[in-house]
């Protein structure tokens, strides 16, 4: 719904790839946007810059040399899209950390391990040292 994983991970690698990448974060449907990815973005350093969640549908481009997904319905609606057209797609299975529970830290944290993830997946994927 492109809700926590994919808009945590546009702004993750907004802030470590190039101005010059185009980047764009879509979800098979409409979301709600998420306080908890604004926090931990937040305390890493990253705004959100008041993005509304979007839809593949909703993407002002629709020619990609890569698409990454991160849960198995993207996944899915990505090579579905793209059987036809000359495009990677990778998947990076991501934990949906809005179903945790218990209290405001534990449900941060899972927030947290995600944006963590995401972010060495992306630093390791493009090459991007820790110093950048």
């Amino acid at each position: 719904m492109n809700a926590i994983r994919s808009p945590m991970a546009e702004r993750i690698a907004r802030s470590l790839l190039p101005a010059n990448v185009y980047l764009a974060s879509a979800g098979v449907r409409a979301g709600e946007r998420d306080p908890f990815v604004d926090a931990v973005l937040a305390e890493a350093g990253l705004g959100t810059a008041a993005r509304a969640p979007r839809t593949l549908d909703d993407l002002e481009d629709d020619y990609f040399d890569l698409i990454i997904t991160l849960a198995p319905e993207a996944h899915h609606a990505a090579l579905e899209l793209t059987r036809t057209m000359s495009v990677d797609v990778e998947y990076w299975p991501m934990p949906d950390p809005s179903t945790a529970s218990g209290t405001r830290e534990q449900i941060l944290s899972a927030y947290r391990e995600v944006r963590d993830r995401l972010s060495e997946r992306i630093r390791r994927r493009f090459g991007v040292t820790a110093a950048s």
